[in-house]
């Protein structure tokens, strides 16, 4: 039976592959702080609407969420290149790709893949917040950066944390597909190992069993982190009704 399926190489495989589970992590919370950043911006300009940047950003956000993220991974691995030898051939330059890390061009692609999505769960959260409080910040002096710093941000995060939370861990299953540009993660490295021995069947497995747990625990701490803030806002609003 050994010959065809070992369940006892399931788990030998992972001790070697968790040796390359730093870099998934370290990809995969760069791009999503990054991502969140981005979308952030973005769901800000969907809402206020300015007339250039609007359409833009549309068209944007269209284009991601409905193109593959491996195309967009591929894309941006050859793309930033030939953009450099444009402006190169344009304007006289020399910039060149040859010292950019590969990693780079995956958090380029994940981080504007990932933040087309975050900014629409950024921006339903946003608008779910009651116009009132913000009106009532507005008319006792707050500028329109501390109502969203004291009211907006605070009560909108209640709303976005189970989304992005998915999102989170949706960015950590797609760091499997980094090796696109020729970054070795985990998976990539299950592939590379598994090539030893032609063992994919286990080899897969192996790393689904290490996702799976990672995703888990992620998903824990959003639960436990949408407590901790729905109790802060139970707390502060105890205190407001109070006084």
């Amino acid at each position: 039976m050994d010959n065809v399926f070992s369940w006892k190489l399931i788990f030998t495989n992972i001790p070697e592959l968790l040796k390359y589970l730093p870099i998934t992590l370290e990809i995969a919370f760069s791009a999503y702080i990054l991502s969140l950043i981005v979308g952030l911006g973005v769901a800000l300009v969907k809402i206020k609407k300015p007339k250039i940047l609007y359409p833009i950003i549309c068209f944007y956000v269209s284009f991601t969420r409905g193109t593959p993220a491996i195309v967009q991974l591929y894309a941006t691995y050859f793309g930033i290149p030939m953009i450099l030898q444009l402006i190169n051939y344009k304007c006289g330059t020399s910039y060149s790709t040859k010292f950019i890390p590969n990693v780079v061009f995956a958090l380029v692609a994940l981080t504007f893949n990932d933040a087309a999505y975050s900014s629409e769960y950024i921006r339903a959260s946003i608008q779910s917040v009651d116009k009132g409080q913000r009106e009532a910040a507005r008319s006792i002096g707050m500028t329109a950066w501390q109502t969203m710093r004291r009211i907006t941000i605070p009560e909108a995060l209640v709303v976005a944390i189970p989304s992005l939370g998915n999102s989170l861990i949706s960015m950590i299953k797609g760091t499997s597909l980094v090796f696109t540009c020729a970054v070795v993660d985990i998976t990539a490295a299950g592939r590379l190992i598994a090539g030893r021995n032609y063992r994919y069947f286990e080899m897969y497995l192996s790393l689904a069993v290490i996702y799976w747990i990672i995703t888990l625990v992620v998903a824990k701490l959003f639960q436990y982190l949408e407590k901790l803030v729905k109790c802060n806002e139970g707390e502060a609003v105890t205190v407001n009704d109070t006084n």
